[in-house]
């Protein structure tokens, strides 16, 4: 009888990481990915795994390098992202900052907080960082030796938010030396930060240091203390500090305890067709997430407005009176998005769906309704409505959430236009 071993460890590679953790993540196709690129060995490895895996998910992928100048090495860092990123055509940006140097909360966290503050600066949907397994396991050490409780020993979660944008982190699942073997097969050049191998700051004493002496006696230290930090994420999930927790983030008043085991009830069901009001809002649940959004005082709820569609004829932007002032903006690129050559074959309009349109993002996959792509990208049914539809004449080119009919794609050097719809009152 053949052992199952080996495939499992085929399977736990970085690629088969980040294939894993792409397929679970809804929404991917049409959105712009932004990682942050330091170029060092785990970010440069993302980046290759990311850049191969993007046509297969449909988003649209860039980078961006933080400057710090604290390094004497900082400019050769940036010229080596930069030719990094032009070999595998992947837009990237370079943004210098300034590090406060007497922050009270040390060097290494004043520079984090300028390199986030710079990454919410992108025009990202969601902002993707290289941590592994090895990072997460040194700082759940690290919290529970300065003694945090429950939610400092949670750590990073693989998915959460910067400053109200998507945060994904596909590499929890990695170790290092992984990741290095990774980079070795494929040829890749990294940088390493010379700061890595200063003992004085604790986060490398525990990396050269204690780690060694863990693995000697626990050689798979890294994976249980990351499985700790998952059953730390589940103790604070507690279901009822939640809600009161988002309620009160969205200034909104706490209800009585019967009312929010009530609420929980319904929320848990989880018909898209539930809604709850309170306090001048109104709550949804699809698919294990809670949306809410404000409702007028007489607390309705407004159908989908009238829309007659609109000729876009190539400005920059384009502003949805009808869809509350939502925006369509219009990004101009080369190899990505809409095959510009195409859409100059008829008049380009804008639409909302009627019902029975379909699209095909992936060539390898049959054209669908747009009802089962919707569904398939975790898209809430109230929410389908009010996404703009782009048509070429009579052809249904690009979709809101959904991406590029693969009719319409753009070929590898073409000049593309990528369109960002960008709602003025989302869920």
């Amino acid at each position: 009888m053949a052992s199952s071993r080996k495939p499992r460890a085929a399977e736990s590679g970085p690629r088969g990481a980040v294939e894993r953790f792409l397929q679970a993540q809804p929404g991917l196709r049409g959105a712009r990915l932004v990682l942050g690129l330091s170029g060092g060995l785990d970010s440069i490895v993302l980046l290759h795994l990311l850049h191969a895996a993007a046509s297969r998910h449909g988003y649209v992928l860039g980078a961006l390098h933080v400057h710090h100048g604290l390094s004497p090495n900082a400019d050769a860092w940036a010229r080596h992202c930069r030719r990094v990123c032009r070999a595998l055509a992947v837009p990237l940006g370079v943004r210098r900052v300034r590090v406060a140097r007497r922050s009270g909360g040390g060097l290494e966290a004043a520079a984090r907080e300028a390199r986030h503050a710079a990454l919410l600066r992108t025009r990202a949907d969601a902002i993707v960082l290289a941590h592994q397994l090895d990072d997460q396991a040194e700082t759940v050490l690290l919290q529970l030796l300065r003694g945090a409780g429950p939610r400092g020993a949670s750590a990073m979660p693989a998915v959460g938010t910067l400053g109200g944008k998507r945060l994904l982190r596909p590499l929890l699942e990695v170790r290092r030396e992984a990741l290095r073997r990774y980079a070795r097969r494929h040829a890749l050049d990294w940088v390493e930060d010379e700061s890595n191998d200063r003992e004085s700051i604790t986060r490398n004493y525990l990396r050269h240091r204690v780690g060694p002496l863990l693995a000697a006696r626990f050689p798979r230290w890294r994976e249980s203390l990351a499985r700790a930090a998952r059953h730390f994420a589940a103790a604070q999930a507690d279901e009822r500090a939640l809600l009161r927790a988002f309620l009160e983030q969205q200034g909104l008043r706490a209800p009585s305890e019967a009312r929010l085991i009530e609420m929980l009830k319904q929320l848990a069901a989880g018909s898209p067709r539930m809604q709850l009001l309170h306090d001048g809002a109104r709550l949804r649940s699809y698919r294990g997430r809670v949306y809410l959004d404000r409702i007028g005082a007489g607390g309705g709820q407004a159908s989908p407005p009238g829309f007659e569609p609109l000729t876009w004829q190539g400005q920059r932007r384009l502003r949805l009176a009808a869809l509350d002032g939502g925006e369509l903006r219009f990004r101009r690129t080369r190899g990505a998005g809409i095959d510009a050559a195409r859409l100059g074959t008829g008049v380009v309009s804008v639409r909302l769906r009627r019902g029975g349109e379909r699209l095909q993002p992936d060539p390898r996959r049959p054209r669908r309704t747009l009802k089962n792509l919707f569904q398939e990208a975790g898209i809430p049914p109230w929410q389908r409505d009010r996404l703009p539809l782009l048509y070429c004449g009579e052809a249904l080119v690009w979709v809101a959430g959904l991406g590029v009919d693969c009719r319409y794609s753009a070929a590898a050097g073409a000049p593309g236009i990528v369109p960002e719809w960008r709602d003025a009152a989302p869920d």
